[in-house]
């Protein structure tokens, strides 16, 4: 597979190594993870969000029942569902239109579980309300935190680990025209500026608080 932004790129060329030949392909599943040519995530959100749906359908029976009590339904769901729909998305670079479908997918398998709720006012049933579903479980909240601590954990490996030097490296060459790509990187200096994390640059943390400034290094 050759990524390129170019889609013409190698698609007419094959690899031969010991009398074989490797056919070049647009995407391929490695390590449970499906790569693209165009280094899109879209692919594998879709992936993630189809596992989802046929895991919760084997618990479809169970979830919903009124002898479960709330917390037992959140952390059945956090360890039978959430852990397939959200393998490896520590490394997942969202935009707004991936975290709105992973948001659309959690709230439609939450009205599942959790059924209608009677009105206080007018005593009928009627569906959560997205805010009563965030309330619940927030599957873009628990994304970020989980990207924020696997940048915690990589900021603090050595310059001797490969992925600190890919976190910290600088690509050579000149960039496109247009507008960039939302990088991981982006993602995680947002998600950092909204829980008060003023500066981030892969191995220093600055942070300004009531109380002062503090610096976190590795």
């Amino acid at each position: 597979m050759v990524m390129s932004r170019d889609q013409n790129a190698g698609r007419s060329l094959n690899t031969k190594t010991d009398n074989r030949s490797f056919k070049r392909v647009e995407q391929f599943k490695y390590l449970g993870k499906t790569l693209t040519n165009q280094n899109s995530i879209q692919e594998e959100i879709k992936s993630r969000v189809k596992s989802g749906k046929a895991c919760y359908h084997l618990v479809q029976n169970l979830l919903p029942s009124s002898f479960l009590s709330k917390n037992i339904k959140i952390k059945t769901h956090g360890t039978t569902i959430l852990a397939i729909a959200l393998y490896g998305c520590e490394t997942w670079s969202l935009t707004l239109r991936e975290e709105r479908r992973l948001s659309v997918s959690e709230k439609r398998v939450l009205r599942r579980m959790f059924g209608p709720k009677r009105d206080e006012v007018t005593q009928e049933c009627r569906k959560l309300h997205s805010e009563e579903l965030n309330d619940l479980y927030c599957i873009v909240r628990v994304i970020k935190s989980r990207k924020m601590r696997w940048a915690g954990s990589v900021a603090h490996m050595g310059e001797r680990r490969g992925v600190y030097r890919v976190l910290v490296g600088k690509p050579e060459g000149k960039k496109l025209l247009g507008r960039p790509r939302r990088r991981w990187e982006d993602n995680i200096k947002m998600d950092l500026q909204k829980v008060g994390w003023r500066a981030w640059t892969g191995s220093i943390w600055l942070r300004i608080g009531t109380g002062g400034g503090h610096l976190i290094t590795r």
